[in-house]
């Protein structure tokens, strides 16, 4: 879950879940009409799976593991075995159900994780650079970006946000129900998450807050019309003014912690009368506005102060109390991103019902009564959200010497050619091929929501092995590229390996039986605690996405292949007493020496 956020010198703002990015094509009409056409998500055949783990498995375990990984892929699909009986069972609760994996895939992958949702489980999008030159502008920004998303969240609650569709088919409309008026609880074990958009109440506020204090701003006139930019405004303006610099306990970087040691917390807090109106007034919001501080840098490191900013607001002594990490935007998509950069020209014609702006009440300031068991707890979160950002290793780079038009000269696709590059990458540094995960939209189902891409194959790991041969061909990128062309496609079309293992392995509850052997196998755990974690994102525009990796021991990459070059970010954990020589800086020269090294290569195979 993700918030807003807006901060001078930078307009900055976290709309989207990074998902492979799909051709997606907008069509004007009710979002929904197409619903109904729109197949569930199917269980793929369960020998196909087995046989694509073991293909997926062979270039990243030793010979033994493989093989005992074999046998015990053979015991699985025994006829009237174990596997068919998780299989009939699967099949039965797709029949009964919209989507059979979304609920277990958001729990088990979100929910039950007990590590901090910031940098782990928080993605965002960098804006374009913008130049504010005083504290007016940036208000001005703010509420122009505000209305923005209230006049999509009108499109939403009409049921007229356009249809999108992909090779011609309508995508999933359906969560978009569930963006706004959402927050992430914490729980002892499990999070929850809350849905208030659809209550007969609906809220009519956001929050916003600035030097971590927090106010319920309510963004609908007496009549029911929206507030303009210009009222928006001067309740932004009345906001920051009515917050000046102060002690105030940041009672918003609690949301920094480990989700047990926040569960703790928000269970004390919510004692107190005062305390729990105020969370529920966070939580019911539509969205959270961030209106930070300052963060001055050099230009040549905007990009990167701004990045971190999105994933963890810099530390304590930063933006990071001035944040609701549970709270806020969660995917609008390509509708949103293209609505808000674009000048909002999808903005629907408001009808005002009064000449004279209304008057505004004041937006309600929200308080929190700190007990001292509460104030230590604030102190701790501190200290930790500060070892977060000091040990998260982030580097970006623009990639200048070629991009998307030069690929697709070469009838490559970009995508798996960055792909292909970063598998060289992590072979030369590495001397070994390593799980890669890349994720793919599975909107094209009800409820649709990622399926992962396994980058790593036996071609692809043909491909890297021989790279740095003299006799190097580039047959073996054309077969690599192809191969991870099919597993996309695959994966789009609802044939991913991993969301079926894992409601496989979920159904072992279900059916109230142990669990197989082929799921605690050391070849299970190397196949899916991947050593690197991708996101593609396709932008008109120099937007940059923050994503920060999903545990301490991987490498986070995003990157975007625009026209004539292709931006890149990786970020890692690298405490104090990690090696130097395999960082986060190491990867991205690899990278780049990569890309450069498969052009030449591609040149010479054209001048033979």
């Amino acid at each position: 879950l993700l918030c807003m956020l807006f901060s001078a010198k930078l307009g900055m703002m976290k709309p989207c879940t990074l998902v492979k990015p799909v051709a997606a094509t907008l069509v004007a009409g009710r979002n929904l009409t197409q619903q109904n056409i729109v197949p569930s998500l199917p269980v793929p055949p369960l020998k196909q799976t087995c046989e694509l783990y073991l293909s997926f498995l062979e270039p990243i375990v030793e010979a033994e593991e493989l093989k005992q990984t074999e046998i015990l892929v053979e015991e699985f699909l025994k006829a009237g075995g174990v596997g068919e009986r998780l299989q009939r069972g699967l099949e039965r609760k797709a029949s009964n159900t919209e989507n059979w994996l979304t609920d277990d895939y958001v729990k088990f992958e979100y929910l039950d994780r007990r590590k901090p949702v910031v940098v782990y489980s928080n993605h965002g999008m960098v804006l374009p650079h913008m130049n504010f030159r005083n504290k007016q502008e940036q208000i001005r920004f703010a509420a122009e970006i505000i209305s923005g998303c209230l006049n999509v969240k009108t499109m939403v609650d009409n049921d007229t946000l356009p249809v999108e569709y992909m090779g011609g088919k309508p995508l999933c409309m359906k969560q978009y129900e569930r963006v706004l008026s959402s927050c992430r609880i914490p729980g002892p074990k499990t999070d929850t998450l809350v849905f208030h958009a659809k209550t007969s109440n609906a809220p009519k506020h956001i929050s916003v807050v600035h030097n971590c204090q927090f106010f319920v701003l309510d963004v609908y006139n007496s009549d029911g019309t929206l507030l303009t930019v210009d009222q928006l405004y001067v309740q932004l303006e009345r906001i920051c003014k009515a917050s000046p610099q102060t002690t105030t306990e940041p009672v918003g970087i609690l949301t920094t912690q480990n989700r047990d040691v926040w569960s703790r917390t928000y269970s004390s807090l919510i004692q107190d009368e005062t305390n729990k109106e105020s969370l529920s007034a966070i939580e019911r919001s539509i969205f959270t506005v961030c209106l930070d501080r300052a963060n001055r840098q050099e230009p040549d490191k905007m990009r990167h102060s701004a990045i971190l900013q999105i994933l963890h607001g810099g530390g304590s002594q930063c933006n990071s109390g001035n944040r609701w990490f549970d709270k806020g935007l969660v995917c609008f998509v390509s509708c949103l991103i293209s609505f808000l950069s674009c000048g909002n020209r999808m903005k629907p014609k408001m009808t005002q019902s009064h000449t004279e702006p209304l008057p505004l009440p004041l937006p309600q300031k929200l308080h929190f009564k700190i007990t001292p068991e509460i104030k230590k707890d604030i102190e701790d979160a501190k200290q930790h959200i500060d070892r977060m950002a000091r040990d998260l290793n982030l580097r970006v780079t623009v990639f200048e010497h070629f991009g998307k038009n030069y690929l697709k000269a070469h009838k490559i696709s970009p995508d798996a050619f960055v792909q292909m590059a970063l598998q060289l990458a992590y072979y030369r540094m590495y001397q070994q091929c390593c799980s890669t995960f890349e994720p793919a939209s599975l909107r094209m189902f009800k409820l649709g929501r990622v399926a992962g891409i396994h980058s790593n194959s036996k071609a692809s790991a043909a491909f890297v092995k021989a790279f740095d041969d003299p006799n190097i061909k580039v047959d073996l990128l054309d077969k690599a590229v192809k191969a991870h062309k099919w597993y996309t496609h695959m994966a789009i079309n609802g044939q991913a390996i991993e969301g079926h293992l894992l409601g496989l392995r979920m159904q072992t509850g279900e059916e109230n039986i142990s669990m197989p052997e082929l799921f605690t196998d050391s070849s299970f755990t190397k196949a899916f605690n991947y050593q690197i974690s991708t996101s593609q994102v396709i932008s008109k525009s120099s937007s940059l996405p923050c994503v920060g990796p999903e545990t301490p021991d991987i490498y986070d990459v995003c990157y975007s292949v625009l026209s004539d070059r292709i931006s890149l970010i990786v970020s890692r954990f690298e405490p104090p007493n990690t090696c130097k020589e395999k960082n986060a800086e190491c990867l991205i020269e690899a990278m780049v020496d990569a890309l450069l090294d498969m052009r030449t290569m591609l040149e010479l195979q054209e001048a033979v």
